[in-house]
């Protein structure tokens, strides 16, 4: 039983080959179920949000907070639908949220320029010069996205198990390669690795409530105890804490909650 991710490109083959391999495996696929859900909490229709994707991060600097939100609501909304196993999750930077867990297989789709710009052409009837334009920016963007939010470079191969190349690998072959790999003993889900996707699904949810009262806050969960750091004024510790444990008091499976206060000091 395992949990795939794939970082692709766009026209780049990798949600044709999620897809083909969820379907092999027997396994559910998802991606976009991760957008609609924060494009609810935004309060802003999915199409703007896709579309944002593909603009520059400042799309967020609108909303308060927006970047530390985003990314709040995109990590509750993946390892919500993945504390299943038995997941192929592809595009969001999905292995960002989970490069410390073990036993997950993180791959990465790329492909030839000149091939992603016959894609672009057939699909979209438009110049080779606009499609190449179009491509080089998306890419550039997605690159800024990973940057701007995550602090990763999304080409950065050290942050793969896998990188495929579709060139000489088809479709088909992708698929072949990456079921193999999933079936192995090295990416099959651990007791330990069930157990810290757990903890971070907490850290997550604790955080997502949070986050509208303390945007700064940190939250951490270890052995389903949750550790809070957030910014209050010290004469205001007692009801900032308070006010913590009261939000995230009601997730059952939390078994306690610390929460440590960072001083604000004002200047006279």
């Amino acid at each position: 039983m395992a949990i795939i991710t794939i970082s692709r490109g766009s026209y780049s083959k990798g949600k044709e080959i999620a897809e083909s391999l969820a379907r092999r495996l027997g396994y559910e696929c998802i991606s976009r179920d991760i957008l609609i859900e924060a494009s609810e909490h935004f309060n802003v229709p999915e199409v703007k949000l896709i579309r944002a994707l593909h603009d520059s991060p400042s799309f967020l600097d609108r909303f308060s907070h927006g970047k530390e939100k985003y990314v709040a609501f995109i990590r509750e909304a993946f390892l919500e639908h993945i504390r299943n196993d038995n997941i192929v999750y592809h595009g969001l930077a999905g292995h960002f949220f989970i490069r410390d867990v073990q036993n997950v297989l993180k791959c990465r789709i790329i492909a030839r320029i000149e091939d992603r710009v016959r894609e672009e052409i057939d699909r979209e009837h438009i110049s080779e010069e606009k499609a190449r334009y179009i491509l080089r920016k998306d890419d550039e963007e997605r690159r800024k996205w990973g940057m701007a939010l995550y602090g990763i470079d999304t080409w950065d191969p050290s942050l793969y198990d896998m990188v495929l190349h579709i060139d000489s690998l088809k479709v088909s072959d992708a698929v072949d390669i990456l079921a193999d790999a999933a079936q192995r003993p090295c990416f099959q889900l651990t007791d330990t690795s069930r157990k810290t996707l757990k903890d971070l699904l907490l850290a997550a949810k604790a955080h997502a409530v949070l986050i509208d009262s303390f945007p700064t806050a940190r939250v951490t969960c270890k052995d389903s105890v949750v550790f809070v750091s957030v910014n209050a004024p010290m004469l205001h510790e007692r009801d900032a804490t308070l006010q913590v444990k009261n939000l995230i008091g009601k997730f059952e499976k939390i078994r306690d909650i610390r929460v440590n206060i960072m001083p604000l000091y004002f200047q006279d």
